[in-house]
């Protein structure tokens, strides 16, 4: 016979003990945690401009301390024990299956930019949509070509064709920039293999075939509204071509000129076929192609050494078809995967096609058809495709250690048993967690600034929230966009694409928050709520 004693329940204690759960315990300590945790990230990257790698794994290893872990729990030891250090774990499971889809995605669109395919795309839209329909066209451009690029390098590509639409009719520029920012957004936000959706994909666990299915469904209707608004904005705001931009672009030409006629002489005048060199420039770079295809900024140019006594000619852009087959085909193979765990019973035939449309593969093998199809098929040497593709890789370190430490701050979330506490408290708040991930995400986003640092960490906040609901992959994927709504909201001066767009295409800031900002808080509402809606039915 057991005892009354025994049988008095005991309070369950935090997982941890220590730091400043011994002022404050239980689930109010934890919490207060993660508010302390989160207002210290905002301070380190707003008010002491440190750089958001840092600055994530220093909160990431304040507030583990703060929440009682040992150093042993987050470090592990110098000798070989069974104690998993839990920034390396953290670390290590997002980048794992994150840095292998973005690398292979950057060198696919570096591709398409210096082999002229951005061009090729516009030129053809514009030529099909005519003069009055030349900002559906730039729009289009910027949806179909964000696919493989990210934001930045496409307003470097596309930004000269802008220029020569809105120079040639006369009107706002912001007619036809504010459509392709649309479409350049839309993609950089919602599809792989952009670092945004990857990584909340990756902490979600949640298949790429999902994500780029739900994408699509949300940032349609998101895009349109979007491109709705740059209509009217562009009819009631005038902003005049950037001569200073302009300028550089002839100055571009006449560099890329002055190159091709030295590589001529230094072959004699004459050579059998094409070769395609590329060169590194300073402040300016030109991607061969139809139309005005020069940008400022800093990159790579292709150009072609050909035969011909006075000039080398230039090199052709490739077909559209060729185009969409480069940039189509892991999409395709990606989605048939996904679906055929659905539609198929386990056979050969459904291993094969899992195989052909695991991320890693798909995108390999579009990788592989862009270096034969935009390269060695026109003349580009094995030194130009390994120079394009090396030097595409520099800029991705960056993003890659930021995913890195978000995926760190939320391992530590976990462990600690902050993530329980806040999904109590969540719960307890009534609100759906996608609307709860929405709104976390726009705190982030307009208090920060950067989109990655917002999706991470609301990834690493809103994860635990859901575990254990049973959620299927197509709700977990519409949570994805939600977050990834959010990341893109109201784009301010704490943002470097708002600067980015200001000084390329010649905006005031004042005009920039009319026209950028609200874009981008159109794009992000529309999305949410896209999202929050087939949720309820999903």
């Amino acid at each position: 016979m057991s005892s009354p004693l025994a049988a008095t329940p005991t309070p369950e204690a935090p997982p941890h003990t220590g730091g400043l759960l011994l002022l404050m315990d239980g689930t109010a300590g934890l919490l207060t945690v993660a508010a302390l945790g989160i207002v210290l990230l905002l301070v380190l990257i707003i008010k002491v401009r440190l750089q958001p790698f840092v600055a994530l794994l220093a909160v990431s290893i304040a507030v583990g301390l703060s929440a009682g872990l040992s150093v042993t729990e987050l470090f592990g030891t110098v000798q070989r024990s069974t104690s998993v250090s839990m920034i390396e774990s953290g670390m290590g499971g997002i980048l794992g299956h994150v840095a292998i889809i973005i690398g292979l995605g950057t060198m696919l669109g570096a591709i398409l930019e210096v082999s002229g395919g951005a061009e090729a795309l516009s030129a053809r839209l514009l030529n099909l949509f005519g003069e009055k329909r030349a900002p559906l066209a730039m729009g289009l451009t910027g949806l179909i070509f964000g696919i493989p690029v990210f934001f930045d390098v496409g307003i470097f590509v596309l930004a000269p064709i802008v220029y020569a639409a809105a120079k040639r009719s006369g009107k706002s520029i912001l007619l036809y920039c504010m459509p392709l920012l649309a479409g350049l957004s839309m993609t950089h936000a919602f599809l792989p293999p952009h670092p945004g959706p990857v990584a909340a994909a990756g902490l979600f666990k949640v298949d790429l075939g999902w994500v780029i299915l739900m994408g699509v469904i949300v940032g349609i209707p998101a895009v349109l509204a979007a491109w709705a608004y740059a209509a009217w904005i562009g009819k009631r705001l005038f902003v005049p071509v950037p001569q200073d931009m302009v300028e550089a672009a002839e100055e571009a030409k006449a560099a890329v000129a002055a190159e091709r006629a030295v590589r001529r002489a230094a072959v004699g005048g004459a050579t059998d076929g094409a070769d395609t060199t590329t060169i590194k420039t300073t402040g300016t770079a030109k991607s061969t192609g139809t139309g005005a295809g020069t940008g400022t900024g800093s990159g790579s140019v292709a150009v072609a050494v050909g035969e011909g006594p006075s000039e080398a000619p230039a090199e052709q852009p490739p077909s559209l078809s060729t185009v969409f087959l480069i940039i189509g085909t892991p999409l395709l193979l990606i989605l048939a995967a996904t679906f055929s765990s659905i539609a198929l019973d386990p056979s050969t035939f459904r291993s094969v096609v899992e195989f052909f449309g695991h991320p890693f593969v798909a995108l390999t093998i579009a990788l592989l058809m862009a270096y034969y199809l935009l390269g060695i098929r026109r003349g580009w040497s094995r030194k130009s495709l390994e120079t394009v593709s090396t030097a595409s890789l520099k800029p991705v370190g960056n993003i890659l250690l930021v995913v890195g430490a978000g995926g760190v701050f939320g391992a530590v979330l976990k462990g600690s048993g902050i993530a329980d506490a806040l999904a109590d408290t969540f719960n307890d708040v009534g609100l759906p967690i996608i609307v709860l991930a929405w709104l976390i995400s726009v705190v982030l986003r307009v208090a920060q600034g950067s989109a990655t640092v917002a999706i991470v960490t609301t990834a690493g906040i809103v994860v635990p929230l859901v575990e254990g609901q049973d959620l299927s992959q197509a709700h977990l994927a519409l949570i994805i966009m939600a977050i990834s709504a959010g990341s893109i909201f109201a784009s301010h001066v704490n943002d470097g694409g708002f600067w980015i767009v200001a000084k390329y295409f010649g905006i005031s800031e004042r005009d920039t928050l009319k026209s950028w900002t609200v874009l981008e808080t159109v794009l992000s509402v529309a999305g949410f709520a896209m999202a929050a809606m087939l949720s309820v039915f999903i």
